[in-house]
């Protein structure tokens, strides 16, 4: 099994982070792998719900904006699927505005962060997600 940081304490999760951000995805696999967790990527909306797919995942991370489908179409997507429809999807963004946090609710999304995140902020959510 792998090593554990000592800030988290929890089981080694799947986590599928979704973001058209090379920099974010690297600076999200940087943060989340040394707790162990095993860490999938995503460049947009169609290969995230690729992903969501083809592994059993604990946790997704998206983007709104994106090319090709953005994260609210992809959060809808994830809800309405066969797999991993109960999984909670914290959405990390930039956008800020009331009517797109109510979409995102509306699509199912379980939480929200606003770019750049904080990794003090990240840790909380990992722990109020996975206990």
């Amino acid at each position: 099994p792998p090593v554990l940081s000592e800030r988290c304490s929890m089981k080694a999760k799947t986590i599928l982070v979704v973001d058209d951000s090379a920099t974010i995805r690297n600076m999200l696999k940087a943060h989340l792998q040394p707790l162990g967790h095993h860490v999938l990527e995503a460049a947009g909306g169609r290969a995230g719900l690729e992903q969501v797919r083809n592994h059993d995942l604990d946790l997704i991370i998206t983007d709104q904006n994106m090319p090709g489908m953005d994260g609210v179409t992809m959060v809808k997507a994830v809800r309405e699927g066969e797999r991993n429809t109960g999984v909670p999807i914290i959405v990390l963004t930039t956008e800020t505005s009331d009517q797109m946090k109510a979409a995102f609710r509306e699509a199912g999304a379980s939480g929200w962060m606003s770019k750049p995140y904080s990794p003090d902020r990240l840790d909380s959510a990992l722990k109020k997600y996975f206990g």
